[in-house]
């Protein structure tokens, strides 16, 4: 089957929860220290679509990784940012599904109206730094020591991507539930699934 990227569903918190439970229980790479269950994955998934995308690679009838993007803080000014993160599952990674899932994501990010992409990488993370820094990200900036895991007190490092020029007077950002099914949309999925297909395919 060829590769597909589509908008998460209900039925998978328990793919995602399968590929982002490691990076909790044995990696630095996220900050949570207890696994989610599946049912807070799967209310975490609802309420991200409710304004954000949160997007799937399916492979071979199975996740081979996830992406979305997030608030990036509550005051009014920062409506226009956002932050992303992505996760590729064991066997699936340096085959193109990062990249394929950021594409997509940042073309329907760019349809809703959003200027600036934000990605907190917890260092050293040579593999996530190459990713982003391709997708042509920028490094901002690093929050030093502020984490602890694993015995370990950890750097976080930012990225930032601006997505469109900016305006004076920025449109407000649209929900994604406004644009879902919408043409461009639909071809946003499709180039990051073609995307994936190449990278296997060489």
């Amino acid at each position: 089957m060829a590769p597909l990227i589509r908008f998460a569903l209900p039925c998978d918190a328990a793919g995602v929860l399968s590929i982002y439970a490691p990076f909790c229980e044995s990696s630095h790479v996220s900050f949570e220290e207890v696994t989610p269950t599946v049912e807070q994955m799967h209310e975490r998934i609802a309420r991200v679509l409710t304004q954000y995308p949160w997007l799937v690679c399916e492979s071979n009838g199975q996740l081979a990784g996830y992406v979305y993007a997030s608030q990036h803080r509550e005051r009014a000014a920062y409506r226009w940012a956002v932050d992303v993160a992505v996760y590729v599952a064991e066997g699936h990674r340096r085959r193109g599904v990062g990249r394929g899932l950021y594409t997509s994501l940042f073309s329907i990010l760019r349809e809703q109206g959003y200027h600036r992409v934000h990605a907190a990488i917890t260092l050293p993370n040579e593999q996530s730094i190459g990713l982003h820094e391709a997708m042509g990200f920028r490094p901002i900036g690093v929050c030093p020591r502020v984490g602890h895991k694993l015995g370990r007190w950890l750097d976080v490092g930012w990225w930032q991507l601006s997505l469109q020029p900016e305006r004076p007077e920025p449109a407000e950002p649209r929900a994604i539930v406004e644009i879902r099914h919408s043409d461009a949309v639909a071809a946003a999925l499709a180039e990051g699934a073609r995307l994936v297909k190449a990278a296997v395919v060489c």
